[in-house]
């Protein structure tokens, strides 16, 4: 076992001081290993098609997909919708980090706002995004807002949490020595709270971003006549099994385009900027 830990170690270190072409190496087969399990995963789809027996109406192959796709494309359906989806998202991604980030500092900075706001907190959030779009529906009728609130409302959740208990971690004595310095509540957000609570807002905003992207889909499933979500909804309903998986293909795709371009750059970034990493990473 030693030996095998040295060896892992003299590997990490020769890689460490090898030049720009092993590196690049390297990255290259990271990438590789990152689809292999998408290649694997088409294969064993084909297969289970194939052997299945079942018509493509009901089981639709990957060539099936990848047709339905293109029709979508050419069609612009797929181009409008995903733009379409795109914009509730991030809007109801912004108003809700906005919200959660608000909300979670204000019940750590008191404790009697937090024995008044914790219950409500915990009540709400064990009430899913499926059950308030009825009544959103109600208050804003079969809109953009709906689905935009209720994007918000799942981002939100799981941010204020993390906030809290990022804040409640904090060692005291660090809030205690800059009020010593002469520093009021102002410097002791800028100084403290925020740089100490960074981990714990990504891993909130990460969790919220992705019970959002779910709360997007079931929204546009029942409250929009456009978007992914009523893609995936509608072809389903008439039976186009091949559209239907395509939407699933797009919306996941375009979750690992938001994660992979926006929220771990911005994570790597803003972890660098406060000291939590001695180098972004790329």
């Amino acid at each position: 076992m030693n030996k095998l830990l040295r060896a892992g170690a003299g590997n990490q270190a020769a890689l460490a001081g090898a030049g720009p072409g092993a590196r690049g190496l390297a990255a290259a087969w990271r990438r590789i290993e990152s689809v292999a399990g998408f290649a694997v995963l088409i294969a064993v789809w084909q297969l289970a098609q194939q052997a299945s027996g079942l018509p493509s109406s009901l089981f639709p192959s990957p060539l099936d997909v990848l047709h339905a796709l293109v029709d979508l494309y050419q069609v612009g359906i797929l181009y409008e919708y995903t733009l379409l989806s795109l914009s509730h998202y991030l809007l109801g991604l912004g108003l809700g980090a906005g919200i959660g980030l608000a909300l979670g500092l204000l019940i750590s900075s008191n404790r009697r706002v937090s024995d008044i706001l914790m219950p409500l907190v915990n009540f709400t959030y064990a009430i899913v995004e499926v059950a308030w779009i009825p009544l959103l529906i109600l208050w804003w009728g079969y809109s953009p807002a709906t689905i935009v609130v209720a994007v918000a409302y799942v981002v939100a959740s799981p941010l204020v949490h993390n906030i809290i208990t990022g804040v409640r971690s904090i060692p005291p004595v660090y809030t205690r020595a800059v009020r010593a310095l002469g520093g009021d509540r102002l410097v002791v957000l800028r100084e403290v709270t925020l740089p100490a609570i960074v981990p714990s807002l990504f891993n909130g905003l990460r969790v919220g971003a992705g019970f959002g992207f779910r709360a997007l889909i079931f929204a546009e499933m029942i409250s929009q006549s456009e978007g992914i979500g009523y893609l995936i909804f509608t072809s389903a309903a008439s039976q186009q099994t091949a559209r239907t998986v395509a939407g699933m293909i797009v919306m996941g795709a375009l979750w690992l385009f938001l994660d992979r371009m926006y929220l771990r750059p911005l994570e790597s970034i803003s972890t660098y900027r406060w000291g939590l990493s001695s180098e972004a990473q790329k």
